[in-house]
């Protein structure tokens, strides 16, 4: 992603603050990348007590906390490193030592650990950790979705990993894929990228609530058009069954072009979308197999064979997997029915690593910490829904005006008389 480099800088000195091993990391959300081009509502100086000028500069003074994720090898050994360093990021967990915190990481929710609203380098942050395995799992088989579809947006990679560049990937492939899956023939980029964008929300039980923007994945795509193109035109050029179909796509700088939103196809061959079927995420494919044996009723010893003919997982290369004549029938199932059907798969996906995650914030970050979480969410949702009203006014009024003008009566041109 395109960053200013001075606050790529001042982002990496954070890390440098930790002497536990960061193997992998990158900074996410509105506090890097902004969602909206109003105006700002709240200072840095008054969120952030000390920060670097380049942190103010790119937030324009909006003063948003700046979220991490951090990739490590060792939970436990990496706790302990941090407990001793940093015991005031925990809440009472800490007393319970590095045992118990690792432990609630790994055996809870989506095996993230998030420490908020922590002041490092005088910038306020919330910084979640992950072991590597569970990080790479859910890029490579969408077992929780809850970090996959975090990458599935733009971010700022601060510290790379081969293995995790590797799996993500093949998460941004399959993102693309299960959003061909839900999309009809032709459509727009803006419509992928928000298909894309939206995964990870259908299930969030935050979305549930009045605590979320509902205009989020909107506000995401419009105003980091560049980034997703950065991010997923070149695996679109090189998949043989979706292509842009608009001619400034050629262009060298169309990346960069905000006005434009290039029409696409895909090919909806049944051959070829259950190739697509058949190359989804392990897990993820695993829950839609399931759903379909139901929906068509295949015997229980049939479907195993089934599952047992398609397990060709290779550890060591990748294989372009082919479609069956079952991944063919789900392919060619009627549209408004598979979308129907994967939808519920997502959902079913994120639903319970949602919930999990929500009430573990509460333990590892203290109840203090979690009600200001709250209370600031609550806060961003209304200043949204006060944004649409205020554009549905506008459009009201534009249109009140407009139907004046129509009856005015135009003024006389020199030399005019009265009939």
């Amino acid at each position: 992603m395109v960053i200013n480099d001075e606050f790529k800088e001042a982002l990496r000195q954070i890390l440098w603050q930790f002497r536990a091993p960061i193997r992998y990391a990158f900074a996410y959300g509105s506090g890097v990348f902004p969602q909206t081009a109003s105006p700002p509502t709240l200072s840095s100086s008054k969120l952030h007590p000390k920060p670097s000028a380049a942190i103010s500069n790119v937030q324009g003074g909006q003063g948003k906390m700046i979220d991490f994720i951090f990739g490590v090898s060792y939970t436990q050994h990496w706790h302990s490193l941090n407990l001793q360093q940093h015991p005031d990021h925990y809440s009472a967990v800490r007393y319970a030592g590095s045992y118990a915190v690792s432990r609630i990481q790994d055996t809870w929710g989506a095996g993230v650990y998030f420490n908020p609203f922590v002041t490092v380098n005088g910038t306020l942050i919330k910084y979640g950790v992950v072991n590597l395995d569970t990080l790479c799992r859910d890029l490579s088989e969408w077992d929780t979705l809850y970090l996959a579809g975090r990458l599935h947006k733009p971010v700022k990679i601060l510290r790379d990993d081969p293995r995790v560049r590797l799996a993500n990937q093949v998460n941004l492939l399959s993102a693309v894929r299960t959003a061909l899956l839900l999309l009809p023939s032709t459509f727009t980029e803006q419509e992928l990228y928000s298909t894309i964008a939206g995964i990870s929300y259908l299930g969030d039980v935050r979305m549930s609530f009045p605590t979320e923007n509902q205009n989020k994945v909107a506000n995401i795509v419009t105003n980091q058009l560049a980034n997703f193109r950065r991010l997923y035109a070149p695996l679109i050029e090189n998949l043989p069954n979706v292509s842009f179909k608009d001619p400034r796509t050629s262009q060298p700088d169309w990346i960069q072009d905000s006005r434009t939103n290039a029409s696409m196809a895909q090919d909806m061959d049944p051959v070829k979308r259950g190739n697509m079927v058949r190359r989804l995420p392990k897990a993820f494919r695993g829950k839609l197999y399931f759903a379909y044996q139901s929906k068509f009723q295949i015997p229980q010893l049939k479907f195993n064979k089934m599952l047992e003919a398609a397990n060709d997982e290779d550890p060591i290369r990748v294989k372009r997997k082919q479609g069956g004549e079952f991944e063919r029938r789900v392919a060619g199932d009627e549209s408004h029915s598979l979308k129907k059907e994967v939808r519920s798969v997502i959902k079913k996906t994120i639903r319970w690593p949602s919930v999990s995650q929500t009430f573990k914030g509460i333990v590892t970050g203290g109840a203090a910490n979690a009600w200001r979480y709250v209370n600031e969410k609550i806060a961003k949702y209304r200043e949204g829904n006060k944004r649409i009203e205020n554009g549905m006014r506008a459009q009201e009024d534009n249109g009140k005006e407009a139907k004046i003008s129509e009856h005015v009566p135009k003024a006389k041109g020199a030399g005019q008389k009265d009939q």
